[in-house]
């Protein structure tokens, strides 16, 4: 049996979402997306959590969209799922974001051992069932370190913590809570369902950008679990990071978009002009043209990045199935690698693009009610999740000494303010 044979048998085994044909399945979800863009700048003007928008997309199965098609879903590949996000994020830059952590709980499903548990959550998916996230820990903890806790309680598994950036958890039916068991120590993730009683989620996110991700505290209080929904994070998906940030380039992306849409429109409706530019109005003046210009050549860039690093995490996905495991750990680094490199140069093509629509208006430009500041600052947001200083150092120590990148990384206090802290 050749090597393809391989892949072909265990694919039938487990279907691969290697695409749906992406304008296709663009041109189904645009009617919303063109909804949610029109009620965006009041929603980030009075801090309204997108709870309908979040709607509309489940109701259209857009949570589902890389569910294979023999399950019910559409079979996008990631490259598709990227540019669903980046055209979504031009409408709502919160929203991509709001659903990072469901996209990743598919991927996890999508790389499981076919078998019923993974059937149920495809049929969930479809149904319309979104998976939020939890999984930083508050206070004072130690890097590496886990306070929430996963135990038994009688006949029944039981979760007791409290999180926070719990992004996208207060719209989901489910939360994906990282944990550790208390019986044996292993970390694991906990799926647990967000109505019931045990479960506290609240928006109390006061960063400056990003307003409406529903990134915020939420609270378990022996909130119950299956067993079956408490899963070892060994298991878990192996280019998680890469996946994570490539959702995270889609909303910049978005971002850019929707800062070249709007400079555009402002440059087509401006009515006055200075004495010393270049035209008689300025949407024929050259230098303003040259500016829109050099914008969209960045958000050109920044979406092409977006949408080519998502192609080695298809690959990693596709490799998953092989059957080879030097081809999938190669694909892994090559996903990791990738996400990196587009991280450091999305931002950088976004934020200056975000800044750089100024230049083409004049101080009206600056006006609350336009709310063009606020691309600058949901990109920064979006851009300061993973600090690209570090992101920076370990694409330069690959290139320079092939050391394979970190697949995980945590947050927490470091040794030296820990033993303050416990002195």
């Amino acid at each position: 049996m050749t090597a393809f044979d391989l892949f072909e048998a265990r694919a039938a085994a487990a279907p691969i979402s290697a695409g749906a044909g992406g304008e296709r399945l663009a041109e189904r979800f645009r009617p919303i997306f063109a909804r949610i863009a029109e009620g965006a700048l009041e929603r980030e003007r009075n801090r309204v959590l997108p709870h309908e928008p979040i709607a509309w997309l489940k109701a259209a199965g857009f949570g589902a969209v890389r569910v294979p098609v023999e399950y019910g879903g559409a079979g996008a590949s990631l490259p598709e799922l990227i540019s669903l996000l980046i055209e979504l994020g031009e409408a709502d830059s919160n929203l991509p974001q709001a659903l990072r952590g469901h996209f990743a709980f598919v991927e996890d499903r999508l790389n499981a051992a076919p078998g019923p548990g993974r059937e149920t959550w495809f049929r969930r998916f479809v149904a319309g069932e979104i998976v939020g996230n939890a999984w930083t820990e508050v206070g004072s903890v130690a890097l590496g370190d886990l306070t929430t806790r996963v135990s038994r309680d009688g006949e029944r598994w039981v979760v007791n913590g409290e999180k926070y950036y719990s992004t996208g958890s207060i719209f989901a039916d489910w939360i994906d809570v990282l944990a550790r068991r208390a019986d044996d120590g292993r970390d694991v993730v906990a799926l647990v369902r967000t109505r019931q009683s045990g479960v506290t989620i609240g928006d109390d996110w006061d960063g400056f950008g990003q307003r409406t991700t529903g990134s915020g505290t939420a609270t378990f209080s022996d909130a119950e679990v299956q067993e079956h929904d408490i899963i070892d994070f060994s298991s878990r998906f192996k280019y998680q990071t890469a996946f994570y940030q490539l959702v995270l380039l889609a909303v910049l992306a978005g971002v850019g978009r929707a800062a070249l849409r709007d400079v555009s429109r402002e440059v087509r409706e401006r009515r006055r002009v200075y004495s010393h530019g270049n035209g008689p109005s300025a949407a024929g003046d050259a230098q303003v043209q040259q500016v829109v210009g050099k914008i969209g050549a960045s958000v050109f860039a920044a979406q092409a990045t977006a949408v080519e690093a998502a192609r080695a995490a298809q690959r990693a996905y596709e490799a998953r199935f092989g059957d080879n495991e030097h081809a999938e750990q190669e694909a892994n680094i090559a996903a990791e690698l990738d996400s990196a490199r587009g991280q450091i140069a999305v931002a950088d093509l976004v934020l200056r693009a975000c800044a750089e629509l100024f230049n083409a208006l004049g101080a009206s430009g600056t006006s609350e009610s336009k709310g063009l500041d606020r691309h600058w600052r949901n990109a920064r947001t979006a851009a300061s999740h993973n600090p690209l200083i570090y992101k920076e150092r370990i694409v330069g120590d690959w290139e320079i000494n092939g050391t394979e990148p970190p697949y995980l990384w945590q947050i927490g206090n470091g040794p030296a303010v820990q033993g303050r802290t416990q002195g």
